[in-house]
């Protein structure tokens, strides 16, 4: 059966392909599961989001969208706060996104005194976890947050020649480093491995506060993510960006 665009109640086609949506946790594919997204999780694994992409056919998507936490980058943003990328860095190469953020899309949000701003994501292929390394990044690429799967998305959204966009929510801010147990105990299905951090914590029980604190700025920032799901909901505005 051939895939078309069927007539909405206004008498504007619609698409009725649903929208890939790329994550890197379990958490962010719940928040984004639901009609009319194709969600697919890399476990913070580039390579395996590639394997993943690899094998999936573009022609039965028509948009992609990197959705999740990032690290932050600029020193202004708080845990919570919401970057829509105007693009994507990765190295030398550059990918813009397509979806336009109006007045009413952010007012959809609902998230309170949380910032929601448009800017540069970085994309990288590990975690940057300290303080230094944020720091770094963010002169070299001038971006906002950075993340494992964003330029991934855009590269595979670019070759597939599909609209793509990306937001993503700060969950450790620029001054605040990573604990290297935060992501070293994720699973491969994206769950955390409780059993892992809790070894962790007995040989070394001064890891427990920095772990805390790592835990409620992530918190802050699924809560910040699951008032952005709206954002999933607009992708009728997918365009493809202008070069």
């Amino acid at each position: 059966m051939k895939l078309g665009a069927g007539v909405g109640a206004s008498g504007v086609k619609v698409d009725p392909r649903p929208v890939l949506i790329v994550t890197g946790l379990i958490q962010e594919a719940r928040i984004a599961s639901g009609p009319g997204m194709t969600v697919i999780c890399s476990s913070s694994d580039p390579q395996q989001l590639r394997a993943l992409l690899t094998v999936f056919d573009p022609a039965t998507i028509k948009g992609v969208i990197s959705f999740g936490v990032a690290g932050g980058l600029d020193p202004t943003l708080k845990s919570g706060d919401v970057v829509v990328a105007t693009e994507v860095l990765a190295g030398d190469a550059r990918w813009l996104a397509g979806l336009s953020l109006n007045d009413d899309l952010i007012a959809s949000m609902g998230l309170g005194r949380r910032r929601i701003v448009r800017g540069r994501l970085a994309g990288a292929e590990q975690v940057v976890a300290a303080r230094h390394l944020k720091e770094a990044l963010h002169l070299e690429t001038g971006a906002a947050a950075v993340d494992m799967e964003s330029h991934i998305a855009a590269e595979y959204a670019a070759n597939a020649e599909l609209p793509f966009a990306a937001l993503r929510v700060v969950s450790d801010p620029a001054h605040r480093a990573l604990p290297p147990l935060a992501m070293a105990a994720i699973k491969p299905n994206g769950d955390i491995d409780l059993r892992k951090v809790l070894r962790s914590v007995a040989r070394n029980p001064r890891t427990l506060r920095d772990l805390v604190t790592t835990g409620i700025d992530f918190n802050r920032a699924l809560k910040s993510l699951r008032g952005c799901r709206s954002f999933l909901l607009g992708s009728e505005g997918l365009v493809t960006a202008d070069l």
